[in-house]
């Protein structure tokens, strides 16, 4: 029986670029949310050797080059498995839409493979496969709101706040990771901002000032997790208190003025409502975040009827994260 998994989306609760570092990648901070948009994965092992990877999408490369190849190889090899790994990729997030996508794919993948050996992995071994992999891979393995730092790779969980309602709009543009980096690094020297390590000081005060006033309370299990303190009303807006702190991701000041239709979909989703829009990573997905269900899948469905494909769905604390991540045979 194949083992079937969900396979979820993030989006960058702000995003700051700092200097490049000497192994090519740049210094990051960000806060990752993950979202209830996903792909479905379907993983079996079989007799033989290798692994096979399958997807209708033919963007979709199912050669070496996929983040789940690798992961999958090096996961094989930590568990000491033998075998064939045939994966099904069921993609329903877009292609470089800047949502994480394929990174999850690879946590994904690597634990639908731990329910087929019937082994796991300890979750130290787990994050160093998912750095090696990708510097955004890591990420998946906490769910819930996370801050990123390093390249990315480095996670720590923040407050696990209630599900927040939101429009991910996903235009058919692609964007360019690796591009958008080098558009920012020739940018940046136009720009008149403080120095790369004055900006990310900054992004880490905005977030330390941010979780001094989130109220923690201990859970049943012992484990501190963001509170509605002061009632649903105050806790609901805890989402929004971050992102208005002033942090920005940064990408946008390079991705709009190449691909305005992008800068134009964030004002659509202001003007549907949203109390907050922004890029996600280096796009091009932008994601409005919204006060109520009813008014998520309103904006959706008038973003729809300006041809701007849009889905309406919510942030996902790290409990739900996890509760939603099988589909079967776990």
């Amino acid at each position: 029986m194949p083992v079937t998994v969900r396979s979820f989306a993030k989006i960058n609760l702000g995003l700051c670029i700092g200097p490049s570092r000497p192994d090519g990648f740049h210094e990051l901070r960000t806060v990752y949310q993950t979202i209830g948009l996903h792909d479905i994965l379907r993983l079996r092992l079989e007799r033989g050797s290798g692994i096979e990877i399958r997807c209708a999408d033919r963007r979709v490369p199912t050669d070496q080059t996929n983040t789940c190849y690798r992961m999958l190889e090096l996961g094989m090899s930590a568990l000491g498995a033998k075998g064939r790994v045939v994966l099904e990729i069921e993609k329903r997030l877009p292609i470089q839409g800047g949502l994480g996508g394929a990174s999850g794919n690879a946590v994904s993948a690597l634990l639908a493979l731990e329910v087929a050996v019937k082994k796991r992995l300890p979750a130290g071994d787990r994050l160093r496969l998912a750095a090696e992999v990708g510097s955004d891979v890591p990420l998946f393995l906490v769910g819930g709101t996370v801050l990123g730092a390093g390249r990315g790779e480095q996670v720590y969980p923040l407050a696990d706040l209630p599900s927040t309602p939101c429009v991910i709009a996903t235009p058919e543009i692609g964007v360019s990771t690796p591009k958008a980096f080098a558009d920012w690094d020739a940018a940046a020297a136009k720009l008149t901002l403080p120095e790369p390590s004055a900006r990310m000081n900054g992004f880490s005060r905005e977030v330390s000032a941010w979780l001094s006033s989130v109220p923690w309370e201990k859970t049943s299990k012992g484990r501190c997790a963001g509170a509605p303190a002061r009632g649903r009303g105050r806790a609901e807006t805890q989402l929004l208190d971050l992102v208005r702190t002033g942090i920005e991701n940064d990408f946008e000041r390079v991705v709009f003025p190449q691909y305005p239709a992008l800068r134009d979909v964030r004002c659509a989703l202001e003007k549907a409502g949203a109390a907050y829009a922004s890029l996600s990573g280096s796009g091009s997905a932008v994601y409005g975040i919204f006060a109520t269900r009813g008014a998520a899948e309103e904006a959706s469905a008038r973003l729809g009827k300006q041809g701007i494909p849009a889905q309406a769905t919510v942030t996902l604390t790290r409990g739900q994260y996890w509760k939603r991540f099988p589909v079967s045979s776990f």
